[in-house]
């Protein structure tokens, strides 16, 4: 009887992995999320940050290294001391108080690392501001995070002083890392750092923290316009953090961090090796050329991706060492499939875990099975932990589809709709700094039933039949562009103070060949003028970075808008840079001649072809 039992068993287990042959997979993943979740209620409980899991590791493994950045290698007793020095600075100079925001604008260099952490022992949060930002732009960011202080690389000098007139009408105090300043309003910092005690320093200076505190602020651009401070409190830096834990990272690993630390992506590479207690090697910028000799140099195991960085691996020209390295391990977001399948064709077998997510969300997916091209599973073990759902998207309206009650509607398997995820406890939404206008636009209400709250992604996804979910295309004001995500409005903003230009609609296209969407501008010109290209490309030039630059821009004679007053995108969109299909003059952003030429022909087969780079 107990061997028909057995035999029974075994093949209603087989039954249920035929017609569920990822349950497994999923049951795992789920317990692993339930897990994670009840330590972090665990560290909520006994107020431990991740500032207190990196002096854990100090005490446990002082001689190990916990940073390596070109030749130099700084242990975890290393960090923790120049840290401390650090915040000496900031206590010392008296004009810090409990809670007070400074806001870093640096590169991925160590001072970064020491900065944060420095800040976090005396209880303040830090904004980390985009170096490639300028001008107006960089001082909107300045000011929508509240900070007091600034501290800046010294190679970013001349865009702080650009500023300073405005920084210092709002009596900010502006620290440049060099041993001294000439610039009247601006402090030397890195000359003060070196004279201060790297002694401990009290717990008492941050005993206001808890776990619901701002550990720092990571700027995004979203879907509604200009870059907005993210809130990432302690407990979201834990969940954040906890991804190369879920990823399979362990104690041994070391990881690549090449990204930019103002990302979320940089930034958790580094705190989520503080969680696994493990080395990280720095790069202060992304290398195609010098990743593999990095690797190993420094015995990377581990290595951060976005999509743009995997397809730049592939285009690199192939050397006889391509599977000469230690890497296992890839976690990124935003690789397509076919360089996922060259990837590891050329790179060897490495495992990547894709994973999708938002600074701000209250959501993350993660492809734990494997599955080329996927983001995540919508299982309904997945679900009854995090409720998301997938709703049908008027993309033309850029508002969600709704039934005679007035309730989205879930979209078709196979169907591209908006990915929403409810906010509760468990998953709550932080929202913006000082911005509650733009955090609420980020709720959708009565999605599912009447008085529910969700986060809308402001992406376009789509559930197979399986379940695997894949990554569209981004909806609203933003589209993604080497690497950056690029807010159209900011960008028209800056296209039409420029003198030739009345108004802009800016848009992302796909260019044949590329990741993400080249920047678009339909344009209308002032009264009596022509389109001055040298200007405009000099203007643009001045007052955006490089990856927000339109790539094409179309003279139009009129811009066409909704009832709203919503500028039509749809169309222009579906028509991309095409001189077959467009009358209106198009220009082409040429970097070496510095100007905007007109798109001819042969400029059009060279984009489409890859011959002329973009």
């Amino acid at each position: 009887m107990l061997l028909w039992t057995l035999c029974a068993a075994v093949l209603l287990l087989g039954l249920l992995f035929l017609r569920f042959p990822y349950l497994h997979l999923d049951l795992q993943h789920v317990l692993s999320k339930v897990r994670t979740g009840r330590q972090i209620r665990k560290h909520i409980q006994s107020n431990y940050t991740v500032l207190d899991r990196f002096l854990d590791a100090v005490r446990t493994h002082p001689h190990k290294p916990y940073l390596r950045f070109k030749d130099e290698t700084f242990t975890y007793r290393d960090a923790d001391a120049l840290s401390n020095q650090a915040a000496r600075v900031f206590v010392q100079s008296g004009r810090l108080k409990q809670g007070d925001t400074v806001a870093m604008f640096v590169g991925n260099e160590p001072m970064f690392l020491w900065l944060w952490l420095g800040l976090a022992k005396i209880g303040c949060p830090a904004a980390f501001l985009n170096h490639n930002v300028r001008s107006k732009s960089l001082l909107h960011c300045f000011s929508c995070c509240g900070a007091s202080t600034l501290v800046a690389a010294a190679e970013l000098q001349d865009a702080v002083e650009e500023i300073l007139p405005s920084l210092l009408e709002q009596q900010v105090t502006v620290y440049i890392l060099s041993d001294t300043s000439m610039t009247v309003g601006m402090e030397s910092f890195t000359d003060k750092m070196s004279l201060a005690s790297s002694e401990p320093l009290s717990k008492d200076l941050r005993s206001h923290v808890t776990l619901h505190s701002p550990a720092a602020y990571i700027y995004t651009s979203g879907t509604t316009g200009l870059p907005k401070a993210a809130v990432i409190t302690h407990t979201k830096l834990w969940f954040l953090s906890w991804l190369q834990r879920t990823s399979g990272v362990n104690s041994s690993d070391v990881i690549y961090v090449s990204l930019p630390l103002y990302h979320s992506t940089g930034f958790l590479g580094c705190t989520g090796a503080i969680e696994r207690g493990i080395t990280v090697a720095l790069r202060s910028k992304f290398s195609a050329s010098q990743f593999w000799d990095d690797c190993r140099k420094y015995n990377v195991t581990v290595v951060q991706y976005i999509g743009e960085i995997m397809r730049y691996l592939c285009n690199t020209p192939k050397r006889p060492n391509d599977r000469d390295h230690r890497v296992r391990l890839a976690l990124g977001n935003g690789i397509r499939a076919d360089v996922w399948r060259e990837f590891n064709s050329r790179f060897g077998k490495i495992q990547i875990r894709e994973f999708y997510g938002a600074t701000e969300g209250n959501i993350a997916l993660h492809n734990y099975t494997g599955k080329i091209g996927a983001v995540g599973r919508d299982s309904f073990l997945n679900r009854m932990i995090f409720p998301i759902c997938v709703i049908k998207y008027n993309v033309e309206t850029e508002e969600p589809v709704r039934d005679s009650s007035g309730f989205c509607i879930k979209a078709g398997k196979g169907e591209s709709g908006l990915l929403v995820s409810e906010i509760s406890m468990r998953t709550p939404f932080f929202g913006y700094a000082r911005d509650l206008q733009q955090t609420e636009k980020k709720k959708l209400h009565d999605v599912v039933k009447k008085g529910d709250v969700y986060f809308n992604t402001g992406d376009l996804l789509r559930v197979d039949e399986e379940g695997f979910i894949y990554f569209d295309d981004r909806v609203g004001d933003t589209f993604r562009w080497k690497g950056e995500n690029v807010a159209t409005t900011e960008v028209a903003d800056v296209m039409t103070v420029a003198d030739c230009i009345e108004e802009a609609n800016v848009y992302g296209i796909k260019v044949p060949g590329q990741e993400g969407r080249a920047g678009m501008a339909a344009v209308t010109l002032r009264d009596g003028q022509k389109f001055d290209s040298a200007d405009v490309f000099k203007h643009v030039e001045n007052f955006l970075p490089a990856y927000a630059r339109p790539r094409f821009i179309r003279i139009q004679s009129s811009i066409k808008v909704t009832g709203t007053f919503k500028h039509l995108k749809g169309k222009l969109v579906e028509e991309g840079f095409d001189p077959n299909l467009i009358t209106d003059p198009i220009y082409f952003l040429d970097e070496k001649e510095r100007n905007y030429i007109p798109l001819t022909l042969d400029v059009f087969n060279g984009v489409t072809s890859g011959k002329i780079k973009i």
